[in-house]
Formats: structure tokens, C-alpha cells, sequence
């Protein structure tokens, strides 16, 4: 049905292609048949086409951008131009523009069209989770494998972006792919969203100066995989959480992102014993003895897991998952390495 209302809102769009690009490219002009701008996201320039008649090369609407590659509709020219996320809110501001019906009861005031929501802010972070996909096929799966990371059962906090914006502190915006992981409160809300952009074929982070960013509200929550139960474990990145979880497979992960938002995570109503993985630094330090301070408060057990190197992701690529397992046995409780590492050879 989405996929049908989509086709159908692109052919209608299609029809006024030239209307649409005025509206919502209006820092290009009319060149011939086509509509020629910067790019999607309406900035000046020259590189991007939007062809505004049908035409032995093409239908209207279809757009091309000559400098990056890009190409799409005018339902992605709604959705770029206006920062938008969601499909429904594109499909909603398309019906504006095109004067048809809602799907939804009208609001009691007149809409004006969909504001984007602000940067860095929760709702944001929550569109942006929406509108990524599954990791499964990905070059995000490909990347957490060249990584050692091969279990990734039970990782629906985990999604990928194909276009992820990355906006450098000087230059224009960038697209790359992104791995997405969504930042969730003990509720399972989504608050916030973490970015680690890649290089397009999986095989490393995105040469770029910060490939990993946060956005939205972190304190207290975390990137929640696995279900938590009695016992679970809370550090910092995702691929060291995610790294560890090959031994421990069925024991739930909480990565914090920082090691000041560590020290902040909350506590499920039923948690007994929680494992601490902090990096090997000051900050890294100061955030383990603070949650042991905070978890002995609520009467939880603490216990500090190490890594041999600097991270359990070094440990399993630099020792295997063998001695990864070795390594973190012996720091287990003893009921632990029966409970979650029973099944392990």
C-alpha cells in the first residue's frame, strides 16, 4: 500500500514538475526541459538536473545529480529540500502541495507543511532511526564482520542509512552510508541516535574527521541489545559491546557512547549483577568507579570486565574469539560462565 501511494503521489508530482521545482528548489532555474540546481537540498549551483517533461530519455520528475551520483523523484526532492524523515510526513506534504485529501483527519488548524525537526534533537534522532533499514545485506553487516562481529541476533537497534548527512565544520554537507543505532530509555523509547558513517563498501569507517556523532537525549539511556534481565553489561561503543557479545551471546548489552553517559546509564527495575566495560583511560576509569558507586547504592553487584588490549574489539580481532573467551571467563561470576557461556567451546 505504502509502496502504491508513493508510485501514485511521484506520478501526480510528475505532472507539475516544473511547479514543484520552484517551490521547493527555488535557488535553480529553468534550463530547456530540465530544472537545474545544486543539488537536492536546494542549494546554488549547476550539477543537478530534474527533467520536466517525459522524454525518450526518462519521465518527468526523475532528477540526476551530475557531482555525486545521486538521482531519485520529486517525493525525494520534498523529502531533502525539507529535511524531512519519515515517509509520512513527505507523503503529507506532497498531498499539501497537490491540494488532495489527507489520510489522517485534518488538523484543527490549517497546516502549513511539515517543519523539519530541529538538529540534533530526540525527535530528530527518531526520524532518522525510521527512515534507515534493516542491517541484514548491508554494508553495515559487511563492516561489523570485517570487524569479528558476526553474531547479530537480537540487533534491532542497529539499522542502516544509505545517504546519512555528514556536515564537516567547514565545507559543504556530505553523504554517506551510516550504520544508525537507536539510543532508547528504559521504556524502550527512542531518545536519541548514534552515527558511525562508512566507507561505501563496508570496509571501514568513512574517511571523514569524525566518523562517529551522537544526537538527541542521552543521559541515562543507552543503545539496548538484548533483552536485560538479572544480569547484564554496560560500556561504552557499540563495537566493543557488540565485540563482547560473541562469548557472551545471550547476555544483554547496554553501550553508553561515552564514558560521562556510562557513568549516567540507568538501571532496569530488575537488574542484580552488572558488568562494567570501561576503556583504558582517566575518563574511562572515573566512569567504572562511579557506576560501581551507583550500582553498590541500589544494591547491585559490580564487576569490572578488562580487556587485554584496549578494547574487546582489539581482543577479538587480534586474538580470536578463542582467547577473547579465555580471557573473559575467568572475570565472570561462576554462576555466570554456566548461565551464558555454557554452550561455548
Amino acid at each position: 500500500m505504502a509502496r502504491q501511494n508513493a508510485s501514485d503521489l511521484a506520478h501526480r508530482l510528475a505532472h507539475q514538475a516544473e511547479a514543484v521545482c520552484r517551490h521547493y528548489l527555488s535557488n535553480g532555474q529553468r534550463q530547456g526541459n530540465y530544472w537545474q540546481v545544486g543539488d537536492v537540498r536546494n542549494t546554488k549551483g549547476r550539477s543537478m538536473f530534474v527533467r520536466l517533461k517525459d522524454s525518450p530519455k526518462g519521465r518527468a520528475g526523475k532528477w540526476t545529480d551530475a557531482a555525486t551520483g545521486e538521482h531519485g523523484d520529486l517525493l525525494d526532492v520534498i523529502r531533502e529540500s525539507l529535511g524531512l524523515i519519515d515517509f509520512a510526513d513527505v507523503a503529507d506534504e506532497a498531498r499539501i502541495f497537490l491540494s488532495l485529501p489527507h489520510t489522517k483527519p485534518e488538523p484543527a488548524a490549517p497546516r502549513q507543511g511539515v517543519a523539519p525537526a530541529p538538529s540534533g534533537s530526540a525527535e530528530a534522532a527518531r526520524r532518522l532511526f525510521a527512515m534507515s533499514q534493516s542491517i541484514a545485506g548491508t554494508v553495515v553487516e559487511t563492516y561489523l564482520r570485517r570487524r569479528g562481529i558476526t553474531l547479530l541476533h537480537g540487533t534491532g537497534n542497529l539499522r542502516f542509512h544509505p545517504r546519512c548527512y555528514y556536515k564537516p565544520d567547514d565545507g559543504p554537507t556530505e553523504t554517506w552510508p551510516a550504520m544508525i543505532a537507536a539510543v532508547t530509555d528504559l521504556t524502550g523509547k527512542i531518545t536519541g541516535a548514534h552515527r558511525t558513517w562508512l566507507a561505501p563498501d563496508g570496509s571501514d569507517k568513512a574517511p571523514i574527521d569524525t566518523p562517529r556523532k551522537a544526537m538527541g537525549d542521552l543521559l541515562g539511556a543507552a543503545v539496548r541489545i538484548g533483552v536485560p534481565g538479572s544480569v547484564m553489561a554496560a560500556g561504552e561503543g557499540v563495537e566493543t559491546m557488540l565485540s563482547l557479545r560473541q562469548v557472551l551471546p545471550d547476555m544483554a548489552m547496554a553501550p553508553a557512547l561515552s564514558a560521562a553517559h556510562l557513568a549516567a546509564i540507568l538501571f532496569p527495575p530488575n537488574l542484580r549483577r552488572l558488568y562494567i566495560v570501561s576503556d583504558d583511560d582517566p575518563a574511562g576509569d572515573g566512569a567504572r568507579d562511579m557506576l560501581i558507586e551507583r550500582a553498590k547504592a541500589e544494591g547491585i553487584e559490580a564487576i569490572p570486565l578488562s580487556p587485554a588490549f584496549g578494547d574487546f574489539n582489539e581482543d577479538l580481532r587480534r586474538l580470536g574469539t578463542n582467547a577473547l573467551r579465555a580471557g573473559v571467563r575467568v572475570q565472570l561470576a561462576p554462576e555466570d560462565v554456566a548461565r551464558f557461556m555454557s554452550l561455548a567451546a
